[in-house]
């Protein structure tokens, strides 16, 4: 039985570069963390190694909750990218 899916979704400019505002992947066994999971999507496509280009300025949220990038995924996980948000 294959483990549920991601739930990646992309916000603002990281979704321009990606082409996409969603997807649903199943990435190898080795991808435990965040930080695994932006290697791992880095390397799909030239879009994706643009979005994820400067790590620093991305923030990440796990099943809508802010983490940051040694944080654990499991399948299932909803993974939510996005630049920095600012308050008015």
């Amino acid at each position: 039985m294959n483990p549920a899916p991601l739930t990646i979704l992309y916000f603002a400019w990281l979704r321009e570069r990606a082409g996409r505002s969603e997807e649903q992947l199943t990435p190898p066994e080795t991808v435990r963390t965040i930080a695994d999971l932006i290697t791992w999507l880095s390397q799909r496509s030239a879009g994706h190694a643009a979005a994820f280009a400067h790590t620093a300025t991305i923030r990440c949220a796990i099943n809508q909750e802010f983490c940051d990038p040694s944080a654990a995924i499991k399948p299932g996980d909803e993974i939510a990218f996005f630049p920095p948000v600012t308050g008015g």
